[in-house]
């Protein structure tokens, strides 16, 4: 089903050569600055990861991989979902150091993605990831790496618009922390998505913590895989999106599994196979760095900056008919 939605009045704030500046702009201003926040290095990164290496993202778990062959290898590809693995084995295997970390340009194929304003089956958006202490392993850390993105982005905004005066969106740094628990007994009788649009249309910018594990109503707040993210130190970062009057989400993050988390997550989500694949042995054996990491959306990042009312004017991608037609009819260029 169409999910396609366009805001009464809605005219793009800048002309299509001066979006593009601003899209480039904004990712020369942000790359600078998250590195300096994070202390973070740039890397090259794969596009696909082989089938039988266990590093692909298995996302929330029904979402099939685009895989092609390789007969000059004699292996299977998968072209990555996103790189959440891969980043860990990486810091390994380039010897960062604690308190070091790396940042790269992600693309992925998301041929399940249901589309709409903010979801497409292409996916841009910076993976980074951090060498930690056991020590660091905590909620504060976690918080405070949150404080420091949103600072990030909110820098960056503030230098676009000494060039582009015209943009209208409101960020606020000031980020509201809270459980998945504690927003399900806050709306009881919401979905998932129903509950992060009534809380972000108040606070404005969010961090709902601990995304996959099981709630009191039986279920999760939303799917994660078990396999990167430790579900009691992980969560999702939102700001209100006013233009669209819906809660969008820039990025998924969170203090990595250790042996015992996915030795324990892997058990609950009936994944125990995986425990054969060569990442997870290492991770198991304690072979790999302890690590924080996530993802930044990147197309998100810029539509929110920009002002746009869907994720084809920033980004190329592949859309049904009736989105095509509705947006030619209301003004709004796709890529």
């Amino acid at each position: 089903m169409n999910k396609i939605y366009i805001p009464e009045g809605y005219k793009p704030s800048l002309d299509e050569y001066n979006k593009q500046r601003a899209i480039a702009k904004i990712k020369q201003i942000f790359e600078a600055e998250l590195s300096s926040a994070l202390n973070l290095k740039r890397v090259s990164a794969p596009l696909f990861v082989r089938e039988d290496s266990g590093l692909n993202d298995n996302l929330n778990g029904y979402e099939r991989p685009v895989s092609f062959d390789i007969p000059a290898v004699g292996a299977n590809a998968h072209v990555v979902h996103s790189l959440a693995k891969w980043k860990r084995l990486a810091l390994k295997r380039y010897d960062f150091a604690v308190g070091n970390g790396l940042y790269t340009d992600m693309n992925a194929i998301r041929r399940d993605e249901e589309l709409d304003n903010v979801h497409s089956i292409y996916v841009d958006q910076w993976d980074w990831e951090k060498i930690i202490t056991r020590e660091t392993r905590t909620l504060d850390y976690l918080k405070s790496t949150v404080t420091a993105i949103v600072d990030a982005i909110c820098n960056t905004y503030d230098r676009l618009k000494v060039n582009y005066p015209q943009l209208k969106t409101e960020l606020k740094r000031e980020v509201t922390f809270i459980t998945s628990q504690e927003l399900e007994d806050l709306y009881p009788e919401l979905t998932g998505s129903e509950r992060e649009r009534e809380f972000l249309k108040i606070h404005k910018t969010a961090f709902i913590m601990q995304i996959g594990k099981k709630l009191r109503s039986g279920k999760p707040h939303d799917g994660r895989a078990p396999d990167y993210d430790d579900w009691e130190l992980n969560g999702d970062l939102f700001f209100w999106d006013e233009l669209l009057g819906r809660a969008l989400e820039l990025s998924s993050m969170g203090i990595r599994v250790d042996a015992e988390s996915l030795d324990r997550q892997l058990t609950i989500s009936g994944c125990n196979d995986r425990r054969e694949l060569p990442f997870h042995k290492m991770l198991l054996n304690n072979e790999l760095p302890l690590t924080i990491g996530g993802g930044i959306g990147q197309s998100r990042l810029c539509m929110l900056m920009i002002g746009c009312a869907h994720i084809g004017e920033v980004q190329s991608s592949i859309w049904d008919e009736i989105t095509v037609s509705e947006c030619e009819k209301n003004g709004i260029t796709l890529l």
